[in-house]
């Protein structure tokens, strides 16, 4: 697995935001190995603003997902990650919320099975501060 995000050395401090979309990234290669036994081959998260966070994961399909597209499945493919993803809001949203010390607002998941499964995971953040519930507290659609 190889990341894009890289550790920075400056004056023997290492870059704060790099730190943290590298950990962003390695978290979501651990859980994608733990819900559906292999992780990525690649991976890249990306500060989109000062609220949203996107992850985009490369080379996702399993075995039987590999079998489905070549039957032609793309749309029962994106259904079946669709609720695979859904299902598993609290283990996607946690190490967002603990890596970044901030709530996610909104969690959205989407998968390009013509691309060999590259996926993309999107964190939108409740603003720095906000006390009152996270998206981990409403799971499911």
């Amino acid at each position: 697995m190889s990341t894009d995000s890289k550790l920075a050395a400056t004056d023997g401090h290492v870059d704060q935001t790099e730190s943290v979309t590298l950990a962003i990234s390695n978290a979501m290669v651990h859980l994608y190995k733990q819900q559906f036994g292999r992780g990525p081959t690649k991976t890249r998260t990306n500060w989109c603003g000062p609220d949203l966070i996107t992850v985009t994961l490369e080379d996702t399909l399993t075995p039987a997902e590999h079998n489905l597209v070549r039957m032609g499945q793309h749309q029962r493919l994106r259904d079946l990650r669709l609720y695979f993803q859904y299902s598993s809001v609290p283990e996607f949203c946690e190490p967002i919320e603990r890596i970044t010390g901030r709530k996610v607002r909104a969690f959205i998941s989407g998968i390009d099975t013509g691309a060999d499964g590259l996926s993309v995971e999107t964190f939108v953040l409740h603003q720095d501060g906000y006390d009152g519930p996270s998206r981990i507290s409403k799971p499911g659609f």
